[in-house]
Order: C-alpha cells, then sequence, then structure tokens
C-alpha cells in the first residue's frame, strides 16, 4: 500500500517556545500534505548557544513539555511521528541521552532510541565533541508503524555501517536519520553516506536535518532527502525551513530485493 513518508527541516534557535511553534507548523503541514510518517530533525527543540544549555532542557523519562508537545502532535493529525532529539535525563548529574522519541497517531509512545554514536571533530577552525554533555546510548532499535517496519539512527551515526546492518535483521523498510549534521562535514558526505545506507540496506532512508545559520553561529547542511532503495533521491528542501517528501512504495522494495537480492547474499 502506498503511503507518504515526511522529512521536516528546521533551523531551530534556543528558544524552546518558538521551535515548538515551527514544528507544529511544519508537521500541520506534512499532515496535510498526505504524510503518515513524519520525522522531525535532530535538536528539533533547541540549537543552545553553549554544548550545556542541553543539561538545563533535559527532561525526564516520559514527563516534559517536550514529550507531551510530541504526542500531541501526532494525536492531533493522526500520524506516527519520529519526534527529532530531545535530552533526556541521565543517572549522570553533566551528561544527557541524546533521545529520540516516536509516538503512534493516537498519541502513544510506541519507540525510542538513545543515539549511540557521539560526534567529536576538529579541523582547526571547527572543533565538537558530544562526549563533553552526552551519555551514549548501546543498543540498536527498531519499531513497526503499521504495516512499515522502521529504524531509528541519529546523526553520526550514519557513518557506522554496523548499526544499519543490525537493524536488517529483520529488514526494516525505512530507517530514519533525524540530524544535525555540520556545514563542513554535511557538504562532504551527507548525501553519500545516505544513499550507501539505502543502497547496501534495500530500504528508504527518510533524513531529517537542520539546515541554515542558527542564532548560536553554527550552521548546518540542512538537505533532507527520502531516497528509494536504488538509491535515487526522490525528495529534497536544500537550506532553510520545509519539508522532504515523497510516497513510500513497498513494491519497490520488493523489486529492488528481488532483482538483486543482496541481503539474502550476506555471508558475514
Amino acid at each position: 500500500m502506498m503511503t507518504k513518508i515526511a522529512a521536516v527541516q528546521m533551523v531551530s534557535s534556543p528558544e524552546w517556545e518558538a521551535n515548538r511553534d515551527r514544528a507544529a507548523a511544519l508537521v500541520a503541514n506534512a499532515a496535510a500534505a498526505g504524510a503518515t510518517l513524519v520525522a522531525l530533525p535532530e535538536y528539533f527543540c533547541s540549537m543552545g548557544r553553549r554544548d550545556s544549555d542541553k543539561l538545563a532542557l533535559a527532561e525526564a523519562e516520559g514527563a516534559g513539555p517536550i514529550q507531551d508537545f510530541l504526542a500531541a502532535l501526532a494525536r492531533e493529525h493522526h500520524l506516527w511521528l519520529v519526534g527529532g532529539t530531545l535530552p533526556l535525563r541521565s543517572d549522570m548529574a553533566d551528561r544527557v541521552l541524546n533521545r529520540c522519541c516516536v509516538y503512534a497517531p493516537d498519541g502513544r509512545y510506541a519507540a525510542h532510541y538513545d543515539k549511540v554514536h557521539l560526534f567529536a571533530f576538529d579541523n582547526g577552525r571547527e572543533s565538537y565533541d558530544e562526549g563533553r554533555t552526552l551519555l551514549a546510548g548501546d543498543a540498536p532499535v527498531a519499531f513497526q508503524a503499521g504495516a512499515l517496519r522502521v529504524g531509528l539512527s541519529i546523526c553520526y551515526d550514519l557513518r557506522f555501517p554496523e548499526l544499519y546492518r543490525a537493524l536488517m535483521q529483520p529488514p526494516c523498510d525505512v530507517i530514519c536519520v533525524p540530524a544535525a549534521f555540520t556545514y563542513t562535514t554535511g557538504q562532504a558526505h551527507w548525501e553519500l553516506l545516505l544513499r550507501a545506507r539505502a543502497v547496501e540496506n534495500q530500504c528508504y532512508v527518510l533524513a531529517s536535518a537542520q539546515g541554515g545559520t542558527h542564532p548560536n553561529g553554527r550552521r548546518t547542511f540542512g538537505h533532507s532527502m527520502v531516497i528509494d532503495p536504488w538509491g535515487e533521491v526522490l525528495a529534497r528542501c536544500d537550506e532553510g525551513e520545509g519539508l522532504a517528501i515523497a510516497e513510500f512504495d513497498p513494491a519497490r522494495i520488493a523489486q529492488v530485493r528481488m532483482q538483486l537480492p543482496a541481503l539474502a547474499h550476506r555471508r558475514l
């Protein structure tokens, strides 16, 4: 059965209330266009001025304004909502989890995934180290969204194909990649890696990104995409707020996996 899937692109600020309102409007647009699975970007709720801002915004598991908002938004539009990421309190006072929460069309909390791979980068001009404020997750997560099996990953995870292989037992129909890729790394590798993950796993990739220059001065790459199992980019949002929305066609997955049964040929 054909269905529409949508990646929301944002340019989030440090202000939760402003980001909440923009996310609500963009998800409403996706729902109006017929999407039944919608993904928000990483840190949709806040792109802080300092890494430590995540600590003040962090919520307890299952309770808080960000999680309540996501549940209500899924219920209002009766869709599966992959809620980008939000900071979740951990057992360590100076570390939070970067969590992706998923909500069902009735607003039920359906699944969550904690980012496993933590980004670090230093080219002499830009420097990032998520390990200063984040605690890594430790397990791959997939969930059932109606007829679709959906795998979860976050941003830097994209560079680790072994995570996606773990998600393919049994195979996923869609892999979600909420992200906030830097402009530098995104320009070099974002589309390349997304298409590789689609091709090697013969599934759709739904990549929802931050895309623009944020009030904190950081520039994210954007280029949210929907990619099919052959690696074809079906929809793209280059920079700024918007949507990448396309049809999910189960017959396309079946065709690709039948004509080139690479998943069945795995040896290792």
